[in-house]
């Protein structure tokens, strides 16, 4: 379908060089166009009419990209057809069209152009004045005042499309912001929670290598585990970031299906976890099961760093149209373990449950343990 705004706007100048031509010689609509001096001429056209009439309309090709050239071209044929006082012709309505494209395009030293054209036009005035012109004062500033108007307009216009351009980068710029934080959240997740794991278990490999070293493969094998999985999930990152157009759907292998996969990894570490699995229930919404799989993730890590060897809970449990995520970490756990309440790793957990209209709180109970608790929308699900 043939759309005039998709067209470039050196195209749409050439198609109304053509219109204003054209129409100068159609009969019906060739006497009319903005008129102002009335003075006696030649009104028998000839090849003088032509040249004025490509004077004034030929410019017009030149209305966006050089238009300080077509408004002097422009009104400096108009104004000699003024004072020739030639046949009224529909080119001398290039006139406006320049006008126009000065309001809207012009970008620099306007006020310059704006007070060169406003003298021209008063010293056209007192030409036309002394050449005879019956038309008066009220009459050359009625027409100045239309002028005056539509520059105006095209000033607004222009004003209006650096309001839309400035929206636009403000609005490329808040997402960029925020896909680079969405990356910032994923490589937290992933980097943090397996790293955090890999120390932990070659830590206690190199205290096995001390003391029992026939139970050391095990935390090597541990460790390698840890690193698959890290690189696995980097991967899917990457690949994922690599795509162009809109983001593709989270993977749900990484999603709820593989939380056991988190309670093992975590109880290899040593972290004695007990993983009450979630009641059967519709599929979620990949966004919902990678937040639950991210939350659950960031809380065991948190639990893994900063309250190690102490017994901790997962809960999932679909409860209808919501889906409740709770991790708890037995305490007191000491004060200068306490995960940090503005750290990133939590501040990514609420960012990440708030985007699927979730809701998330944290913090110490009575007897000193660390509970994270989320609720999430499961869609449809009855």
């Amino acid at each position: 379908m043939f759309r005039w705004r998709s067209l470039p706007a050196s195209t749409k100048d050439v198609w109304l060089t053509v219109l204003v031509t054209v129409l100068a010689f159609v009969p019906t609509v060739a006497h009319l166009g903005p008129e102002i001096g009335d003075l006696p001429g030649g009104r028998e056209p000839g090849a003088a009419e032509v040249v004025l009439i490509l004077g004034l309309s030929l410019p017009l090709a030149l209305r966006t990209r050089r238009t300080l050239i077509c408004l002097t071209v422009v009104g400096s044929a108009w104004a000699i057809g003024q004072v020739l006082g030639r046949p009224d012709t529909f080119a001398k309505s290039a006139l406006l069209f320049a006008v126009y494209a000065a309001g809207a395009h012009l970008a620099r030293r306007r006020r310059v152009v704006a007070g060169t054209v406003t003298a021209a036009y008063l010293v056209l005035a007192v030409v036309l004045h002394l050449l005879g012109s019956p038309q008066g004062f009220l009459d050359f500033t009625a027409f100045y005042l239309i002028l005056a108007a539509i520059w105006w307009t095209g000033s607004g216009v222009r004003r209006w499309r650096a309001d839309q351009a400035e929206h636009q980068r403000l609005a490329a710029e808040v997402a960029s912001a925020a896909e680079r934080a969405r990356i910032a959240r994923e490589l937290h997740d992933v980097v943090t929670h397996h790293v955090t794991a890999m120390v932990v278990q070659a830590d206690a490999t190199g205290l096995l290598l001390r003391g029992t070293p026939d139970r050391a493969a095990d935390g090597l094998t541990a460790i390698g585990a840890a690193g698959r999985r890290a690189l696995t999930e980097l991967r899917t990152l990457l690949a994922t970031l690599e795509a162009t157009g809109e983001p593709d759907p989270p993977d749900r292998a990484l999603a709820a299906g593989r939380i056991g996969d988190l309670v093992e990894q975590a109880r290899l570490t040593g972290q004695p976890v007990e993983w009450i699995p979630a009641r059967e229930g519709p599929p979620l919404p990949a966004d919902v099961e990678l937040a639950a799989y991210r939350v659950v993730q960031e809380a065991l890590t948190n639990a893994i760093r900063h309250a190690a060897g102490r017994p901790t809970t997962v809960l999932v449990d679909h409860r209808g149209r919501e889906v409740e995520i709770e991790v708890t970490t037995s305490g007191p756990a000491p004060a200068a373990t306490a995960p940090p309440a503005g750290g990133r790793g939590l501040t990514g957990m609420r960012e990440r449950v708030r985007q699927v209209d979730g809701e998330l709180v944290s913090g110490f109970g009575p007897d000193g343990s660390f509970r994270v608790r989320a609720v999430l929308p499961a869609g449809g699900a009855e």
